[in-house]
């Protein structure tokens, strides 16, 4: 495997769930042109420890490049486990997955929702967007939307990441 496959791998994958060269960049802490440069072959080199990471977000890993893994898990049922980690009830993943198809935040789970948004590991956060587009039959850049919007409501701590 070399470089240029990788880039092609990321693209498919990042398009797949609705993400912007940008936000991907940001998720994974890289620039947006080096996804850019990452995705049309043309970067000269990328640290190995930056490609895992980056292919850790998108939910890929090195042999090759492949979601299989990724299918076996389920998404939103993770994401609503860790959020409600530290509350004495728990988030269902039907309400994890309403708060992302609306983007609204109910009254009675919004510190499930601030922490799903500050501290659930991003590879679970893509996971949970991915499935949450499918149940509800809309593109996953929909619910992006709807993630930014939930962060700009409850004034995540990590809200430059969903913007």
């Amino acid at each position: 495997m070399n470089i240029y496959e990788v880039g092609k791998a990321v693209r498919i994958r990042r398009l797949a769930v609705g993400l912007t060269q940008q936000r991907l960049g940001r998720l994974a802490g890289l620039s947006r042109q080096t996804v850019q440069q990452l995705e049309a072959g043309t970067i000269r080199d990328l640290s190995f420890g930056r490609v895992v990471n980056l292919l850790g977000v998108l939910g890929l890993n090195f042999a090759p490049p492949s979601i299989k893994s990724r299918e076996k898990k389920c998404g939103l049922w993770m994401a609503a486990k860790n959020a409600s980690v530290s509350y004495r009830g728990e988030l269902t993943t039907e309400q994890l997955q309403q708060a992302l198809a609306t983007g609204q935040a109910p009254t009675n789970h919004i510190s499930y929702l601030q922490h799903f948004l500050d501290e659930t590991p991003l590879q679970v956060v893509v996971m949970a967007v991915e499935e949450t587009a499918h149940l509800e039959a809309v593109s996953p850049e929909r619910i992006w939307v709807c993630v930014a919007q939930l962060a700009r409501q409850l004034g995540s701590v990590r809200s430059e990441l969903w913007l």
